[in-house]
């Protein structure tokens, strides 16, 4: 497979030259900086050349080891300066896997004193991997055919891409579109009072749903309610769906079911739970509504931001965050978690099951953004959840047996997994860290954090020896 490696090696290539670019705006850490450049430009351009002669015309089973491989190999390379730094290989692997996969977990401490070259990296990492995974969720996962996800290819393809004359342009648009609202969020937070880097660097982080900020307070060290709103929208922003975007530019329909749904859920959910906590602990409603609005929002999302810790809010708080983590924002767009299409489509094939059992004999059509949902599509969504759910208590009882308390190992495990950051409990809670874990758990919900990004069946498939024996046929 010359392709992947030719692939993966402009991919290092790539991260040379950005590391090359830190290395001359932050004078800091230009020496780490520039060592990695050298270091990751060697490798990349070793695996470039050594593949350049080779075949360049992808097949299926390159499309599923380049997903699986890119997202690793961009991992490393993200790792080296935060090593050269001063982190031990454990956790700069850790830290990088979760900015690349806009996770937001971290292991860093004392985020208030570290130069502004590392924390700029770890925005870029987020930057970076929020852009890849809507390429990845528009164009490769729905082509493999993952988790049902080529529903989703015929929706963009059929409402976003005709607008556009070319699959080249249409990429364009996402970046325009994704650069542009990153743009606009800096603007609106240089606006409420946020100085320049941490304007540009909190953009990256929240339009990419990443969340790694630069003070440990996370977004809670800016005591603005204006920022805390302009980021909830922003956040909600990277959460919708990047195809929808461009069909809104283009003048298009407005109209997506996922949008709909994600907007439906969360506004009741999140005036309801403001009720709640203005009755139950005496705030004020109209700020319960925007800390429940931002904490709620972050979680769904999967950015991962804080500005208070929610678990001090009661039980009753704690299983409704913990309930959220799973959720997550809509296809095509930055955002981990299950997705809003997959629950819909869920909530549809519960209901036509029901419908089948009170009138055996009724023909009961699936349908989603008025087209019918075949049943392989059907069949990928419940195999998505069946293994997503798995995964978890996997991932959950592994964590456990190497002496992870209850709480973080259930919590810590989805919020890996969903790619959302904090979990709960006074570890890795909201007002926590990871910091204080064993290596081996690190490791492990490094792992997670990479299979819930790739949405697991892109992985796993490549661990089947049946795949490999028809692929290679």
């Amino acid at each position: 497979m010359p392709i992947v490696i030719f692939l993966n090696g402009l991919v290092l290539l790539a991260f040379a030259a950005l590391m090359a670019l830190d290395a001359v705006i932050f004078q800091g850490t230009a020496g780490v900086f520039m060592i990695s450049a050298l270091l990751t430009g060697l490798a990349g351009g070793l695996l470039a050349l050594a593949a350049a002669g080779g075949r360049r015309r992808p097949n299926r089973l390159d499309g599923f080891v380049l997903t699986s491989s890119v997202w690793i190999v961009a991992a490393l390379a993200g790792a080296l300066p935060l090593w050269l730094w001063h982190l031990s290989p454990v956790d700069a692997f850790f830290e990088a896997m979760s900015g690349i996969t806009t996770t937001g977990s971290t292991v860093m401490q004392g985020l208030d004193q570290t130069p502004r070259g590392i924390l700029f990296w770890r925005a870029l990492l987020q930057a970076l991997g929020g852009v890849g995974f809507i390429v990845t969720g528009m164009a490769l996962l729905p082509a493999l055919r993952v988790g049902g996800m080529q529903l989703y290819r015929t929706e963009s393809s059929d409402k976003g891409e005709k607008a556009l004359r070319s699959a080249a342009s249409f990429a364009l648009a996402t970046l325009a579109v994704y650069v542009g609202l990153m743009g606009i969020c800096a603007l609106l937070y240089l606006v409420g009072g946020m100085g320049l880097f941490d304007a540009l660097t909190h953009a990256m982080t929240t339009l990419s749903t990443g969340g790694y900020s630069n003070y440990d307070a996370s977004f809670g060290h800016f005591d603005s309610s204006y920022l805390q709103w302009v980021c909830t929208i922003f956040m909600l922003g990277g959460a919708l769906p990047f195809a929808w975007y461009i069909r809104v530019l283009a003048k298009r329909q407005l109209r997506s079911e996922q949008v709909q749904a994600m907007l439906f859920t969360l506004i009741p959910l999140i005036v309801g739970f403001a009720l709640w906590l203005e009755l139950s602990k005496g705030i004020s409603f109209l700020d319960a509504l925007r800390m429940v609005a931002f904490n709620v929002v972050s979680v769904v999302t999967t950015t991962g931001y804080a500005t208070t810790d929610y678990t001090l809010w009661g039980p009753f708080a704690v299983v409704f965050f913990f309930g959220m983590t799973a959720v997550g924002g809509c296809t095509g767009s930055t955002s981990g978690g299950a997705k809003a299409m997959r629950w819909l489509l869920m909530g549809r094939a519960l209901r036509a099951q029901i419908a089948r059992m009170s009138a055996p004999h009724r023909v009961t059509v699936i349908r989603y953004e008025g087209r019918r949902v075949e049943e392989d599509v059907l069949s990928g969504v419940v195999a998505f959840f069946v293994i997503y759910f798995a995964t978890f208590m996997g991932i959950a009882v592994l964590l456990s047996l190497m002496g992870v308390d209850f709480v973080t190992a259930t919590t810590g495990s989805l919020t890996a997994l969903a790619n959302v950051g904090p979990g709960a409990g006074a570890l890795i809670g909201p007002a926590g860290n990871f910091a204080s874990l064993e290596d081996g758990p690190k490791v492990v919900l490094s792992l997670a954090m990479y299979l819930g990004r790739l949405e697991m069946l892109t992985v796993l498939v490549l661990l089947v020896p049946g795949f490999w024996r028809e692929a290679l046929a």
